[in-house]
């Protein structure tokens, strides 16, 4: 039953979504929580405020030591969330995550996380291994490596030709310029993972179910963007 339906149950509470990180992937993550929000009709979809800024420094590079700390473009976000009075807060892309859970935290807010709540999904499906199609960033930080681990998943990542393969898609999506050459590169390093004993292949960063065709992969890809829309819509409506 739907909020609206039922005058005992409380309101839902509105959802800050700090993105641009970016702005295809930020897109596609509201279209999913739309999606995902068991609606029906206007009133009782999922309240959202969305703070989509492009200019935030590139998190991987930073990570890698190569970039701008966008520490301080994060907090500022967050700090427009809250005081739009959002509780709750969703950050479509991966690689933040090694900056925001402070930053939210600091803020009051929520943070529901993207790498949690996927690396939640993989342990209740019983897998015992999971690859990883992410930014060099992401996997540098051990995001989701520490996230699997302590859930006693192993976590398949791709060599370092590999790697340099999916940073080139996730830079074609950003760009608005994937060609089927990338779609091909990123299924053929999918299918490698999967051969080194991935029983799930993690589009864990946001732009690559953007350009992965998972018709091409012999196991199922998991896309971490749907999961948060899930878990984001079930948390704000209760």
């Amino acid at each position: 039953m739907t909020w609206f339906n039922d005058r005992h149950s409380r309101p839902p509470r509105l959802v800050g979504v700090l993105g641009g990180m970016g702005p295809a992937a930020t897109a596609d993550f509201y279209g999913k929580l739309i999606e995902e929000t068991p609606a029906t009709g206007d009133q009782s979809h999922v309240p959202v405020v969305i703070w989509a800024d492009p200019r935030i420094p590139d998190r991987s590079l930073n990570l890698l030591g190569l970039g701008e700390d966008p520490t301080p473009q994060l907090q500022h976000g967050i700090q427009a969330l809250k005081r739009a009075g959002c509780e709750v807060l969703a950050v479509p892309c991966n690689t933040a995550h090694a900056f925001v859970p402070r930053l939210a935290d600091e803020a009051g807010l929520e943070l529901v996380s993207i790498v949690e709540v996927t690396a939640d999904a993989l342990a209740s499906a019983g897998v015992t291994a999971a690859g990883l199609l992410a930014t060099s960033g992401t996997l540098h930080s051990g995001l989701y490596t520490d996230a699997l681990r302590k859930r006693e998943i192993e976590a398949v990542e791709p060599s370092a030709d590999e790697q340099r393969q999916v940073s080139a898609v996730i830079a074609a999506v950003k760009a608005g310029a994937v060609t089927a050459a990338h779609r091909h590169a990123l299924a053929e390093v999918a299918q490698a993972l999967t051969e080194r004993g991935a029983e799930q292949v993690v589009a864990a960063c946001t732009e690559i179910v953007l350009a992965l065709d998972g018709s091409r992969v012999p196991v199922p890809v998991v896309d971490p963007a749907r999961l948060l829309a899930r878990r984001v819509a079930a948390v704000s409506l209760g």
